[in-house]
């Protein structure tokens, strides 16, 4: 099951964290502005570690699985 969805009710589809209402974005953004995993964690307490770091590991491989 996938720790990103999309669902038209929340956000306007925009991809979330499951069972939260925090975009995914959102850590992309804290890790491109030089945030660390736990500011990011830090500021939104409803994602857990291992949600976020399975989040980016389904990220990665999407962009693998476009690439070949």
């Amino acid at each position: 099951m996938s720790i990103i969805i999309r669902d038209p009710d929340i956000l306007g589809g925009e991809p979330v964290f499951r069972g939260t209402r925090v975009p995914f974005q959102n850590l992309l953004d804290y890790l491109e502005h030089g945030k660390t995993l736990t500011q990011f964690l830090d500021e939104f307490p409803t994602v857990r570690r291992e949600e976020a770091i399975a989040a980016l590991e389904e990220a990665k491989a999407i962009v693998f699985a476009g690439l070949k």
